[in-house]
């Protein structure tokens, strides 16, 4: 793929990222986030944070089964986009929702299980976030980032289980999370010569083929 095009399709990736940002500034503004405009905020940027990291972890399996090695190169941007609205996210929580009352936040964390588990959540992408550049990579050398970037399932995991406790009574939402999750990482125990890419060939080869009209 050549340069231009990646770096147009980093920048349209990167827009569109922003649009669920950009949605709740102004719905605010507004003055339509609902009836309670916190659990809006607090409820939308922790489904963003879910949806980047299941899509981070969807660039590998894409690339295995399309065989689009550039897909790759688009990973980075999406697990940025998770730590950033997982930030948000958390600030919601302590800034609006707790005051950051520190003691009542370490009384919310220990009784109770979702909030102990965003936490986590949060808490493996921290590492993650901050060795993210080249540099890091650089530093860390490849097996090592590799081994502590094994991570992002815990903090899949665990926000599913943020998720799935804090609903409670209609768990529908969170069951497709959580299957879309077991889907990705059963994705990845795939051989890694396994690709879907001679298929497409094969089948766009036979769409390319002009058909013979039969003989009247």
């Amino acid at each position: 793929m050549a340069r231009p095009v990646r770096r147009l399709l980093k920048t349209l990736l990167f827009a569109a990222s922003l649009l669920p940002l950009a949605w709740l500034v102004r719905a605010g503004l507004a003055g339509r986030l609902g009836a309670n405009p916190l659990e809006t905020v607090t409820h939308a940027t922790g489904l963003w944070t879910l949806r980047f990291l299941l899509l981070t972890l969807a660039v590998t399996p894409l690339r295995r089964l399309s065989g689009w090695n550039a897909v790759i190169g688009y990973r980075r941007m999406l697990g940025l986009f998770a730590f950033f609205y997982g930030t948000l996210h958390l600030f919601t929580y302590l800034w609006f929702d707790q005051f950051f009352s520190w003691g009542d936040i370490v009384r919310d964390v220990s009784r109770r299980p979702f909030i102990t588990a965003g936490m986590a959540a949060f808490a493996a992408m921290v590492p993650l976030a901050l060795t993210s550049t080249a540099g890091m990579i650089r530093r860390l050398g490849g097996r090592r980032w590799r081994a502590l970037h094994r991570l992002v399932y815990a903090a899949a995991a665990a926000g599913v289980a943020h998720y799935w406790w804090l609903v409670k009574a209609d768990t529908r939402a969170p069951r497709a999370y959580a299957a879309g999750l077991a889907v990705l990482l059963l994705l990845r125990l795939l051989p890694a010569s396994f690709s879907l890419r001679p298929a497409y060939e094969l089948a766009w080869r036979f769409a390319r083929t002009p058909r013979t009209q039969p003989r009247r």
